[in-house]
C-alpha cells in the first residue's frame, strides 16, 4: 500500500496525501472518503477468520 500522510486544506479539511517511492505527491485525497473506503473494505486476514468461523 502506498504511504499516506494526513495534512490539512487550507479550508481545514483533512486530507490525505499519497506519496510514490521517491516521495512526491501521486494523488491527494479527503480524508472522509479515502477513510469511508478503507472501512468498507475488509482485508484477506478478516475474510479468513470468517471463513474459518464458518467452517467451525
Amino acid at each position: 500500500m502506498a504511504k499516506r500522510t494526513v495534512l490539512r486544506s487550507s479550508k481545514g479539511t483533512k486530507l490525505y496525501a499519497v506519496r510514490d517511492k521517491a516521495g512526491k505527491f501521486k494523488d491527494i485525497q479527503s480524508y472522509k472518503k479515502a477513510h469511508g473506503a478503507d472501512i468498507k473494505r475488509t482485508s484477506k486476514a478478516e475474510t479468513a477468520a470468517k471463513k474459518k468461523k464458518k467452517r467451525l
